[in-house]
């Protein structure tokens, strides 16, 4: 079976965001087109951050589908670890408020920013 890799964006135990890899089964379909199962989606959202974009540390208010159509995006971690993902990548973010948690700075979420000389712009997609 073919399968694309995920990365997933998501509130670990300890309420720390964190990255891991999941595969996405291609499953349906045929040898000249591989499909995933169909997912849920509810909504969509274009985003256009310019060149020198940087947000503070949040977390995902519902989780959602990012795709990066120009640009780069880098998403920073609590622990100072990142990844940058280029046009034509995704991720799926789900760092989300731990239940009963106050946001606190120091300890959830993650940051992004615009990476190198392009303005970033995304697509983000409810499930």
């Amino acid at each position: 079976m073919t399968h694309l890799t995920r990365t997933v964006l998501f509130t670990d135990t300890d309420g720390r965001a964190r990255f891991r890899q999941e595969p996405l089964a291609l499953d349906q379909g045929n040898d000249a087109a591989r499909l995933s199962a169909w997912l849920p989606a509810k909504g969509l959202q274009w985003r256009k951050s310019p060149v020198g974009f940087r947000s503070p540390f949040h977390v995902t208010s519902q989780a959602q589908w990012v795709f990066i159509l120009q640009g780069q995006m880098e998403i920073g971690l609590q622990d100072g670890s990142s990844k940058v993902f280029k046009a034509g990548e995704h991720f799926y973010s789900a760092d989300v408020l731990p239940p009963g948690a106050v946001f606190d700075s120091q300890v959830h979420g993650h940051w992004s920013r615009q990476v190198g000389d392009e303005e970033l712009v995304t697509v983000f997609v409810q499930d």
